[in-house]
Order: C-alpha cells, then structure tokens, then sequence
C-alpha cells in the first residue's frame, strides 16, 4: 500500500514519514520545493504538488490507497480550502483511508471530508512540546524564557506520539468516523518545562511572566508587528481550560504511555545548551494547535 504524506517536509511530517518507513510501508512525500524534501530518508519517494493546487495533485495520488492531510498550509497556516477538490481526486484516485491534522470543527474542510466517501479519521494535538524549541535561542543566551500568562497550562503531546497515531491510524483501520484529540501524560505550565529543560541540560534556567505591557515592550524590541503582538496577546488570555485535559488516546491507540515531556527535553537536550549556539540551528515549523 502506497500511502502519501502531505506536509511531509515539517516537522510532524517528518516523523510520519519516518514512522511509515520503519513499518515497511511505501511512502509519497508531498511537498512544493523539492529541496526541502532532499533530507528525507531514503526510500521515500518525493512528489510535487500544492495543496491549494488540486489540479497539481494528481500524480501524487496517483495508486496511493491512503493519505495523511494536513488542514492548513503555508507559513500563515492558513485553513485548507480545497477540501472538496481533494476529496473528490483522492476517491476517484482509489484512495480508500484519511487521516487529518484538524480539530474537526464545523468547516469547508470537515465538510468535504465527512462526505467524501472515505474512511476518514480527525486527530488534533492539543499543543505540541516541539513548540518549545522557541525557547532555545534565549535559553542559549540568557538561561531565561520571559512570557506572558505564565500560569497557563497545556497538556502538550510529543510530536512522535502524534506522528505515532496517525501512521497506526493509516495502516491499521478501525478507526473510521473518529475524532481523537492527542496530548501528553499531563499540564504544564511553561514554568514547567522550563523546569524539565533545566533538568535536562544541567543548567540553571529561570522562567519570568511578564504583564501584557512588558510583553509588548519586549516583543516591538524584537521587531514583531503590532497585529501579531495583539494576536498573541488576544490568543493566550482566551485559551480555553480544555487544552490541560489529558485525554487517553496515545494509550488506546498505540497500547503504551504517552511520552513526557522530561523526556522530550531530554531527547532534544543538546538544542538548548549554551555551547550549541553554533552547532544546532533551532527549526521549528509547527504553530501551537492551542497556546
């Protein structure tokens, strides 16, 4: 079974992709720029194509008998609205299972999934602990991470474990008709993680939560625009208390524990150590689902 992975080249794609392969499935990694998808693992092969582009797309789909789709593209991560194009070349295309990156909420493209006819299955990570990556530049720097609402609480998921989800989702079936919200083994506050990431690399780090104006003054000397300073703002006093539930899919689903984020800090370690300014260039494309 071909099965194609669309957003392949970020960073959940990635482990999607990576996943797939070490089950010994065939693999299509879509993307727009062949370039960026020149260090994926070898064996998969790379198609072109564009999203908001269905007309782009039927070579990629072309034999696949199941997809990963992402529900919203380009660096704005703005909401896929094509939805029903894709659908339809997907299921005329043979394709038979969908996983989506979406919430499932009423919207063009929930729509066009829940009527294209195929076995489709939401999963929407709460928040993803990659997102905390953000912090290594000033972590690097300073030992301390300033933000706003410190006391807000996320129960984020580890990005192998959504990855994790959707290729078991792809392969195994059983799931059609679903909805399943992903997060880590429990809330923490971004003191928390700083917390772990201090424990990890064995430095002394310090978490400061800054009032809505010390945000602004820090955030305009770091050149951001005024409306993404108020979007964030705006974002972060409204985050509803439902991103610190911890839900139980990573156990049903993959039979395990879902991993910490002690761990996730520990795996990725070297990334917030002060001698790697230079060694390990921070990349993090995947926007927060929640904070």
């Amino acid at each position: 079974m071909t099965i194609l992975v669309t957003g392949a080249t970020g960073t959940l794609g990635r482990h999607v992709v990576g996943r797939l392969l070490r089950d010994g499935h065939r693999v299509r990694a879509l993307t727009r720029t062949p370039a960026a998808a020149a260090d994926l693992p070898a064996g998969v092969e790379v198609a072109v194509g564009d999203l908001t582009e269905p007309e782009t797309l039927a070579a990629a789909l072309e034999g696949a008998r199941a997809v990963h789709l992402i529900g919203a593209t380009g660096h704005d991560h703005a909401p896929l609205r094509t939805g029903p194009q894709i659908t339809a070349m997907a299921a005329g295309a043979g394709v038979r299972r969908i996983t989506v990156l979406a919430d499932g909420s009423e919207g063009g493209l929930t729509r066009a999934v829940r009527d294209s006819g195929l076995e489709w299955t939401f999963v929407w990570p709460i928040d993803y602990m990659a997102n905390a990556l953000g912090w290594a530049d000033a972590i690097r720097a300073t030992a301390e991470v300033r933000e706003p609402y410190g006391a807000r609480r996320t129960a984020s998921a580890d990005e192998r474990d959504v990855a994790d989800v959707i290729a078991t989702v792809l392969t195994g079936g059983g799931h059609a008709g679903r909805r399943y919200v992903v997060t880590g083994p429990e809330a923490l506050t971004p003191a928390d993680k700083v917390a772990a990431i201090a424990r990890a690399t064995g430095r002394e780090l310090r978490f400061t939560a800054l009032t809505d104006d010390q945000a602004r003054l820090q955030w305009r000397a770091e050149g951001w625009p005024e409306e993404g300073i108020s979007f964030m703002l705006d974002m972060w006093a409204t985050v509803p208390g439902s991103v610190a539930e911890v839900t139980p899919t990573v156990e049903r689903i993959l039979g395990r524990p879902p991993r910490s984020f002690d761990r996730w800090a520990t795996d990725h370690a070297d990334t917030f150590r002060a001698h790697a300014r230079n060694q390990h260039p921070v990349k993090c494309d995947m926007r927060s689902t929640s904070t």
